[in-house]
């Protein structure tokens, strides 16, 4: 599977390269490492399930990070009788800063709202994982006030993984 990505994403950048070549320009091309994209956490040995569940939202509610929707991934599909490995999504929100970050520019409403997957390996081991904040807060794409409310934001949601994966709240 990963052979047929990497072949999309050669022929695309191909199509790309061969397309901007025509017509004269000369792209800035920037290839990010996949695995660089997220923070992942590994759960704690001994931490179940919904004692990681528990203690994530437990501590969502303690800073006051607005939970908004969970998606039980596994729970579905299994429901459709596919055997899956465990994945389940956490979303939170703060409403203010969202406001804030989407006035300055609406695309930042791709990250809304922050995500948290709890999703189990190939060796049953669970991980927390979420998108890697710091590649937005160090890009110097933001002014310093959303750069401000970028870090606060990270920081939550850091917050949220380690009682997740502690298991403590």
């Amino acid at each position: 599977m990963k052979s047929i990505q990497a072949l999309g994403l050669a022929l695309l950048l191909s199509l790309f390269l061969t397309a901007s070549a025509l017509a004269g320009d000369q792209p800035e091309i920037n290839i990010t490492d996949i695995k660089q994209t997220v923070v992942q956490m590994s759960v704690k040995d001994g931490v179940t399930r919904d004692d990681a569940v528990q203690a994530l939202m437990s501590r969502a509610v303690e800073i006051n990070l607005k939970y908004v929707a969970r998606q039980q991934v596994s729970k579905e599909l299994e429901a459709r009788g596919l055997k899956t490995p465990y994945l389940d999504i956490f979303q939170f929100c703060n409403p203010e800063d969202a406001r804030k970050m989407i006035i300055h520019d609406p695309i930042y409403a791709a990250y809304m709202p922050c995500r948290i997957a709890m999703v189990e390996d190939k060796d049953g081991q669970l991980w927390l994982m979420m998108l890697n904040l710091d590649m937005l807060i160090n890009s110097e794409l933001l002014p310093p006030e959303l750069t401000e409310i970028a870090i606060r934001v990270n920081q939550a949601m850091l917050d949220v993984m380690v009682a997740g994966a502690t298991g403590e709240f």
